[in-house]
């Protein structure tokens, strides 16, 4: 109680102050009282009390403070939170707000931005008139753009094309358009920019489904540039390639390239590693694979790109280096089952180089399966992946007459020699 004498008291002051001028209206010691009394309330997030004042001047003298119209949306969704059976007739109200705030004061462009945020949010089945009154908003806004307006913008878009009021075209032009403002806020406006790096994930998702390969590489290959210095560009062509599993364009590997050279990090040179061996170039792929080790700190991860390094040794025909690195990311994760199957993997390609017969193939899959066995026993999540290795390798196994021409039975040790030389058990198919 005290409080709100305080305040009338505040307004009373200030009212003698402004009889004399216009926009405060006919009536303007009621103006200033109302507007005072609705801006104390409003500070303290009292809005019961702040509606009836706030209304008064919305009512009665509108042009006295551009904070009525700042202010109005809020109080509206509060209203429209509190009274949800009353929901269209507040958004009728929200968007006369927003009508009247441009007829007073003016920014057009920016208002109406606002304006089809609130209305694809609060009436989505209204997209029509959501996606014109943005669209409106983006031709006078152009960068100047709000986070919020553009990825409202795509979303309405998004809507006409599964109402059949778009086609895909439009779709495209429309992210394209789009995408094309974010980036450049994203590299000038450094206060702002994490809040449009947020729309653009957003708005990726909402547009994965629309884009092929061809469609995603029509609209980067325009953007992209070696000289291009823009990381967040880069990610976001990474990125939508990624979803669409067009890794195998020049355009993805020139972006990645790119990126890791400007902002090198384990996960690009993981990437760039895996593209070269795509390429077949195993030594590169090997360098980055190293990279990715060295930059990367926490030992989960290092053990995963401890496996893709010893990958690409394998592929390269480097079997025993291949071994080793796979046991080094046993040493970081000893409860991970993949490191063995690496090391199965490994085995299983060597079969070439240390063998000449049929036996000798199959005392290496003894080995082969060990190391599956023992994958599924550090690690219950791989049991179904290594079960299914084990049942197709056990079929090349000796059968008991070839062990009796050998010299061997189940259950004798074997030293399979070659590069491996590690010790098995017989086993027997039959």
């Amino acid at each position: 109680m005290t409080k709100k004498i305080g305040i009338l008291f505040c307004v009373l002051f200030l009212a003698g102050e402004v009889k004399s001028q216009n926009k405060y209206g006919e009536d303007s010691v009621n103006c200033v009282i109302n507007l005072s009394l609705y801006r104390e309330y409003y500070k303290q997030k009292n809005y019961d009390d702040a509606i009836k004042p706030w209304r008064w001047v919305y009512n009665n003298c509108p042009s006295s403070s551009g904070n009525i119209f700042k202010n109005g949306p809020t109080l509206i969704k509060y209203l429209m939170k509190k009274n949800p059976e009353n929901k269209q007739a507040y958004i009728d109200t929200l968007m006369m707000i927003y009508d009247k705030r441009i007829e007073y004061f003016g920014k057009q462009g920016y208002v109406l931005g606002k304006k089809g945020a609130d209305l694809i949010k609060y009436n989505p089945s209204n997209f029509e008139d959501a996606y014109s009154i943005l669209g409106k908003s983006l031709e006078m806004q152009g960068n100047s753009s709000e986070a919020g307006a553009l990825l409202a913008y795509f979303k309405a878009a998004t809507l006409m094309e599964k109402n059949k009021k778009l086609d895909k075209q439009a779709v495209l032009e429309c992210y394209a358009r789009v995408a094309e403002i974010i980036d450049y806020n994203i590299l000038n406006n450094v206060k702002t920019a994490k809040y449009y790096t947020q729309s653009s994930e957003i708005i990726e998702s909402l547009f994965a489904p629309y884009a092929n390969c061809d469609d995603l590489i029509g609209i980067f290959s325009t953007k992209f540039n070696s000289e291009t210095e823009d990381v967040d560009l880069l990610k976001r062509i990474i990125r939508l390639l990624d979803s669409k599993e067009c890794n195998d364009n020049p355009l993805y590997f020139d972006a990645a390239t790119k990126l890791h050279s400007l902002s090198p990090s384990a996960l690009s040179a993981s990437k760039m590693g895996k593209l070269n061996v795509l390429k077949k170039k195993y030594a590169t792929a090997i360098d980055y694979f190293k990279q990715a080790v060295e930059l990367e700190e926490e030992d989960k991860a290092r053990a995963r790109y401890y496996l893709e390094l010893a990958d690409a040794y394998r592929i390269s025909g480097s079997y025993s280096t291949a071994r080793m690195i796979a046991f080094k990311s046993v040493e970081l994760r000893p409860e991970w089952g993949e490191p063995f199957i690496s090391i199965a993997n490994i085995y299983a390609s060597s079969v070439k180089k240390c063998s000449s017969t049929d036996f000798e193939t199959a005392t290496i899959y003894w080995l082969v399966v060990d190391k599956f066995i023992k994958a599924k026993s550090v690690d219950s999540s791989v049991a179904d992946k290594a079960n299914k290795a084990i049942a197709t390798y056990s079929k090349f196994f000796p059968n008991t007459e070839q062990c009796f021409f050998e010299g061997i039975e189940s259950g004798q040790t074997f030293l399979v020699e070659c590069w491996i030389n590690e010790k098995t058990k017989v086993r027997t198919r039959d």
